[in-house]
């Protein structure tokens, strides 16, 4: 059992829900302060059916890739991996755009949940489906990332499941520790390293993701002689070779394989590939310094926004 392919997906639940808990415990403590804690239970359903909701979108894209496969015999190990690849795109996506937008609106974060938590009691009759509605947001919004990173790895059985599982049980302790035991740990450093692990995570996605396209088209060739012409780089230049990634940037099989420790560790946290072509390189190169640098800047700017607002003051 390759429990490797757990730890990524560990980290990304991890830092989704400690986000989600975040919203959690300050709606707990929001209810507390207005001697609203007959609510409490409205926030516990929240939780319980924002995470059977994220569940079952899980549940769904399993089952409609299976259906599809199962559509196409002949071409169900393609079918499987181009979905892989569109999964893996879409995560990609979703992933760095939470990134950034919740690096922007992190200090924002509790004046925006105690104006929506106050605008739901002001109506009694529905302040109960109010707070309802916000916590089951907030969790099957962070569900929901996790399960399209899941679904991206559906080669990888039920580890990813359990990384999932590993990181929801963390997130929900660092909940307890942060509102229940009082215990202080700094959230905002914490966010900050998370950051940066998922920057270089879904930058190996896109290594992974161009990879699956690549055997999905190879695939295809091989088992359909007029696509033959898809793979216009296949066995043509090259030993190592691919079939739409271009010339080959490194083998390190010999030296670093990613079917062995610690390369395989590697290989499920930060898509290291032993045979790394140029397409993939370039893919690479070009989000850590786009999504990469556009958090590295957020991060930095928040702190220059800050100076410059107590200089305001100041004067």
């Amino acid at each position: 059992m390759n429990f490797s392919t757990a730890l990524p997906v560990f980290v990304i639940t991890l830092r989704e829900g400690v986000e989600a808990a975040l919203v959690v415990g300050i709606v707990l403590a929001l209810l507390k302060r207005a001697k609203q804690s007959r609510l409490n239970p409205w926030v516990y359903a929240g939780i319980g059916v924002g995470i059977a909701a994220s569940a079952l979108v899980g549940v769904l894209l399993t089952w409609a890739t299976q259906a599809l496969s199962a559509a196409n015999p002949q071409y169900a190990s393609v079918t499987e991996v181009f979905l892989e690849g569109v999964f893996s795109v879409i995560a990609i996506i979703m992933l760095s755009w939470m990134l950034l937008w919740m690096t922007k609106q992190a200090r924002f974060m509790r004046a925006t949940v105690e104006g929506a938590v106050t605008e739901a009691l002001t109506n009694d009759a529905k302040a109960g489906w109010g707070v309802f509605s916000l916590i089951f947001i907030a969790v099957l919004r962070e569900g929901f990332e996790a399960v399209l990173f899941v679904a991206s790895n559906l080669q990888s059985g039920f580890m990813p499941a359990i990384g999932a599982l590993g990181g929801l049980a963390a997130s929900a302790a660092v909940g307890v520790m942060l509102f229940k035991w009082g215990i202080k740990i700094n959230i905002r450093q914490f966010f900050q390293v998370m950051g940066v692990l998922l920057v270089l995570i879904v930058a190996g996605l896109v290594v992974t993701a161009l990879q699956r396209f690549d055997e999905g088209f190879a695939n295809l060739a091989l088992a359909n002689r007029a696509s033959a012409d898809i793979c216009f780089y296949y066995e043509r230049f090259t030993k190592v070779h691919s079939c739409i990634l271009g010339p080959a940037v490194w083998n390190t099989d010999k030296i670093l394989p990613d079917e062995g420790f610690p390369g395989i560790i590697f290989k499920s946290l930060f898509g290291y590939t032993q045979h790394l072509y140029l397409v993939q390189a370039v893919a690479y190169v070009l989000f850590l310094v786009g999504v990469g640098g556009a958090y590295f800047r957020s991060i930095t700017g928040g702190g220059k926004g800050k100076k410059q607002v107590m200089k305001q003051k100041v004067h």
